[in-house]
């Protein structure tokens, strides 16, 4: 794939890395050929916020050819985006090239009439900005990132990481995004969004923190019954407190991050085993094929068997 990625003056060397790295990586690590490359309403070089001067950056005419164009950020001001950018985006939706707007990118992306009707997020800061402009637009900031297929939008600054984690996933699997996750030291895949950093800062974490032990005890023991209950017994605290504090640690209900962990669990075993789908769904902790299927069909819009045929790391056709 090619990728590319808005830059403009003013935007955080953080922001406009984050794609670069992430996809990047990918080719490092040998998964797939894949290329990024940096465009701006005008050919030349930009400056960022920290005051560093890129050079070679390309003009409009590179989205024509990329598979992907992302702009990764916004200006802090929330302007209108240029008549060039504008076209660029439209244009490259036309074509079915998947346009990612990530953190305050989102607002360009709305501008450009991607989102119209749409369900979408970007930093919380500038939820009220993009409501008053967009009122068509339904903002959610209970998830890292909204992926339409067509559009993607995320929460603000390291969501943008989720992002594109969630990217080579899609395209290349979850193996490929957990392998392109540990060379880069971050979690493959974050639950909740990111409505607890409003009010609640991520806490940190320690050796004696019940939520923590929890958390290692339950990806141990995902094949076991792991209900509410019995995950408050392990931690030691009564339900309700057990799901304010779970809550509070990961973003989450306790149902809602293990059964995503579980779908994680089962996708590995689909790309990397042989097993069964009712082996698969046992040792996952699903019980049975049946309900299985039902979640990882609302979960990812396919069967745990179109997924295998699409993502198996085995050699030889696929039965199961």
């Amino acid at each position: 794939m090619r990728i590319a990625v808005y830059a403009f003056h003013g935007v955080t060397m953080f922001h406009l890395a984050v794609p670069q790295m992430v996809f990047d990586e990918v080719t490092r690590q040998g998964l797939a050929d894949w290329t990024t490359v940096l465009f701006s309403d005008h050919p030349g070089s930009v400056r960022t916020a920290e005051g560093y001067e890129l050079g070679g950056v390309q003009g409009p005419e590179v989205a024509e050819d990329a598979d992907v164009v992302v702009v990764p950020s916004w200006f802090d001001d929330g302007r209108p985006l240029s008549g060039g950018l504008r076209s660029a985006l439209q244009s490259a939706h036309e074509r079915n090239t998947a346009v990612l707007g990530l953190c305050l990118g989102a607002i360009a992306v709305a501008d450009a009439g991607l989102l119209a009707g749409r369900r979408a997020v970007t930093h919380w800061q500038a939820f009220t900005t993009l409501a008053d402009r967009h009122p068509d637009i339904s903002l959610d900031q209970s998830v890292l990132y909204i992926d339409h297929g067509d559009v993607l939008t995320s929460a603000g600054t390291a969501s943008g990481l989720d992002a594109c984690l969630h990217i080579v996933r899609d395209r290349l699997g979850a193996d490929a995004a957990n392998q392109v996750a540990r060379s880069l030291v971050v979690a493959p895949h974050r639950e909740g969004g990111q409505a607890q950093y409003i009010e609640h800062p991520v806490p940190e974490r320690a050796g004696d923190d019940p939520i923590a032990r929890v958390l290692e005890w339950s990806l141990a023991n995902l094949r076991e019954p792991l209900t509410v209950e019995r995950l408050a017994d392990q931690a030691h605290m009564s339900r309700r407190t057990f799901v304010r504090a779970f809550r509070a640690k990961t973003g989450a209900t306790p149902a809602g991050w293990i059964r995503s962990h579980r779908l994680d669990a089962a996708r590995r075993l689909l790309e990397t085993s042989d097993l069964s789908i009712d082996q698969i769904a046992a040792d996952c902790g699903f019980g049975n094929a049946v309900t299985f299927r039902q979640n990882f069909g609302a979960a990812f819009s396919t069967t745990p068997t179109e997924y295998r045929r699409r993502f198996t790391t085995r050699p030889g056709p696929t039965t199961r």
